[in-house]
C-alpha cells in the first residue's frame, strides 16, 4: 500500500495514531511556509537578473512603500499558481528537484574552484573540511539526480539548453556586470548598483 504521508502512516499502523496525526498536521502546516520561501527565493533571482539587464529592467522595480520587487513577485506568483493548478504535485516536485540538485552541485563545484583560484577572497563563512564536504555534495547530487524519473531528468538539459541559447542570443550583450558597466561586491549586494568609474588615460 502506498501512502502520501509515509511517516504518519507508519506511526498509525504500529499503534501510535496520535503521533501519526501530529506528524501529518505538522507537515500540512509547514508546507505553505516552504512554498513561500521557495517563491520568495525565485522572485529575488528574477529581480537580480532584471537589475543586471538579463530580464526587462521594469521587473526590478521596487514598491515605494513596501520596498519589495512587487512586479516580479506578482508575475511569479501567478505563474506558480497556474502550474500548481494544472500539473500533478509529484511531477512538479521532480521537476523542481532536478533544477535544485543542479544548483547545489554547481555551488559545491564553485566553492572548490574558488578555493584554488582565489584563496585570498574574503569569506564571512568558510565551509569546514571543504575538500571532503564539497565532493560528497557533488556525488550526492549526482546520485539523487540519477534516481529521478526520466522525464524530470530531461527537463534540466532541455530548459538549460534553451536558457543558454537565450543568453548568448540576448543576455550576454545586455548584462551590465558582464559588460563592465557596474560593479557588484558581496558586501553590498542590496545597495543600488554604481557605475564603474572610467579609467583615466593619464
Amino acid at each position: 500500500m502506498c501512502s502520501h504521508e509515509a511517516l504518519a502512516f507508519v506511526l498509525r499502523t504500529i499503534g501510535h495514531p496520535v503521533f501519526g496525526n501530529m506528524i501529518g498536521i505538522a507537515a500540512f502546516l509547514a508546507l505553505p511556509s516552504v512554498i513561500l520561501i521557495m517563491l520568495f527565493g525565485q522572485t529575488r533571482i528574477f529581480f537580480v537578473m532584471a537589475r543586471d539587464g538579463l530580464l526587462p529592467e521594469k521587473l526590478a522595480s521596487i514598491h515605494p512603500k513596501w520596498k519589495t520587487p512587487h512586479i516580479v513577485t506578482a508575475i511569479t506568483g501567478v505563474a506558480v499558481s497556474v502550474f500548481a493548478a494544472f500539473l500533478p504535485v509529484g511531477q512538479l516536485a521532480d521537476i523542481s528537484n532536478s533544477g535544485t540538485l543542479f544548483a547545489f552541485l554547481m555551488v559545491a563545484l564553485a566553492v572548490l574552484i574558488l578555493r584554488r583560484t582565489d584563496p585570498a577572497r574574503h569569506r564571512p563563512f568558510r565551509t569546514p573540511l571543504v575538500w571532503i564536504v564539497a565532493p560528497l555534495a557533488i556525488i550526492g547530487c549526482l546520485g539523487l539526480f540519477y534516481n529521478l524519473p526520466f522525464e524530470a531528468k530531461m527537463v534540466l538539459p532541455i530548459w538549460g539548453g534553451i536558457g543558454l541559447l537565450l543568453y548568448f542570443a540576448y543576455g550576454y550583450r545586455k548584462s551590465h556586470v558582464g559588460r563592465g558597466h557596474v560593479e557588484v561586491h558581496e558586501s553590498d549586494v542590496d545597495a543600488p548598483q554604481q557605475p564603474v568609474p572610467p579609467i583615466s588615460d593619464q
